[in-house]
């Protein structure tokens, strides 16, 4: 009678779901770098946005929350309004969400301050 290492069975078996598993991980999604435009320099632009890109756009002086802003079709993009968070400031932006055009409109509740119009185009 043959008696079989029970401890190297074992062993050769998890090796086997470790390197099968390791087989259907998924590929992490590819990181996208924001365009990043000053909102001065925005006024009748046209910018170019992949899917799941953000324009981060730069005060400057005024307050990363003062901005507001109308997207014309929500399908094609969104606005995503700035904040401050724990003494950490994140800009207002605009974030490609489907192909297409749109036209977004930037109002500042500073006041005394004209509406920044552009145009985003998002591809794939």
């Amino acid at each position: 009678m043959r008696r079989t290492n029970a401890r190297g069975a074992v062993s050769l078996a998890l090796a086997l779901v470790a390197l099968g598993l390791t087989g259907c991980a998924q590929p992490a999604a590819p990181v996208i770098e924001p365009v990043v435009m000053e909102a001065d320099d925005l006024q009748g632009q046209t910018v170019q946005l992949a899917v799941g890109q953000v324009l981060d756009i730069d005060t400057g002086s005024l307050a990363v929350d003062s901005y507001t802003g109308e997207v014309a079709d929500p399908d094609v993009a969104e606005f995503v309004p700035g904040r401050e968070d724990g003494g950490a400031l994140y800009n207002p932006g605009v974030k490609g969400l489907a192909e297409g055009t749109t036209t977004v409109v930037l109002k500042n509740s500073d006041g005394g301050i004209q509406n920044v119009t552009f145009t985003v185009e998002v591809d794939r």
